[in-house]
């Protein structure tokens, strides 16, 4: 099969990955053999090429937005059959038996292991993934609209969980990509008066054909005070700025997995009254489930941008200079 993999870790510009041949996986006992049809270019996939966040092994295939159909199976599956539609996420498997796990917590599992950065990924033909952590996507999704939901638009759901906003409330949403956009239309959804600030006039003009009450600079003043403001932007200075824009008792919850250097911040203009700063990692089980629940019931427009398979890396690089419009996505078995 034909796979993507990081080769050089390393900017863009350096061209890190390289397109191989491979065997085709072996689904073990407990997991599914998945034909990949499409995969979504998330942000983290730009840190692992990166390296910043070094791949856990050599040549890794990146990629965790994964929509394809069941072509093979290990001993002791049940619940699935050839032909069906499946996604395959960032988190494949966590220990469950640690404290984390025990207590519903298991996104932060320490024995975690994450497709695309632990396991190879879906910039390949072929991929697998256990069948207790393989989702059943909605149907009213096409593979293209799906890809994001599995990655940008969980984090997005547990970053809106986190930040603890509430219907009527006024939310701040820096950088307006893949997650923000989703993320948006649910709180909208939820009667949530959504702000976006963005230094890309494209996703500024996009947050509003959403809905979105309005769409500034990426370091401007919201228009009024916030009770929760969400970060999706990979960019430690916007900290100071995103908690400055909060109103007394606000949170400011970081979704990345990735941040810059965070500068220096002031108690009293930052933190004081009661603001909140919280991170956001990974996700759990429950929060794709309930998720995908949420966007059946409640549909989403998702933008996407496709790319052919040939063109994974200029996806990429795409990304990385904020030329993407939504969410890219590889078209791999087409």
């Amino acid at each position: 099969m034909r796979a993507w993999v990081v080769a050089r870790p390393g900017p863009m510009d350096g061209r890190p990955l390289d397109l191989v041949e491979r065997t085709v996986p072996e689904p073990a006992v407990g997991e599914l053999l998945v034909r990949v049809d499409v995969c979504g270019v998330c942000r983290t996939d730009l840190h692992i090429a990166e390296g910043d966040l070094p791949p856990r092994h050599p040549g890794t295939v990146p990629g965790h937005e994964v929509v394809g159909r069941v072509v093979g199976m290990g001993g002791d599956v049940t619940g699935f059959a050839e032909g069906d539609r499946v996604g395959i996420a960032w988190v494949r498997a966590t220990c469950g038996v640690c404290p984390y796990c025990v207590r519903g917590a298991t996104n932060l599992c320490p024995y975690s292991v994450y497709t695309g950065w632990d396991v190879d990924g879906g910039y390949a033909e072929y991929a697998t993934v256990p069948a207790a952590w393989a989702y059943r996507p909605p149907e009213r999704y096409s593979d293209d609209e799906v890809a994001p939901l599995l990655c940008a638009g969980i984090i997005g759901y547990r970053a809106l969980r986190r930040s603890g906003i509430r219907p009527g409330g006024r939310l701040g949403v820096y950088g307006f990509g893949a997650s923000a956009h989703l993320a948006a239309q649910v709180a909208i959804a939820e009667d949530v008066r959504v702000h976006v600030l963005t230094r890309s006039a494209a996703a500024r003009q996009l947050a509003l054909d959403l809905g979105c009450a309005s769409a500034g600079g990426a370091y401007d003043a919201p228009p009024e005070p916030l009770d929760a403001a969400v970060l999706f932007a990979p960019v430690g200075d916007l900290v100071p700025v995103a908690l400055a824009g909060l109103d007394r008792g606000g949170t400011l919850a970081i979704a990345g997995i990735h941040l810059t250097d965070i500068p220096p911040l002031s108690y009293e203009r930052h933190l004081f009254q009661e603001r909140a700063l919280v991170s956001v990692t990974a996700n759990t089980r429950q929060d794709g489930d309930d998720f995908l629940r949420d966007v059946d019931r409640h549909p989403v427009r998702v933008v996407t941008t496709p790319y052919p398979f040939e063109s994974a890396q200029q996806a990429l690089a795409d990304l990385a200079e904020d030329r993407v419009e939504g969410a890219a996505v590889i078209q791999i078995s087409r």
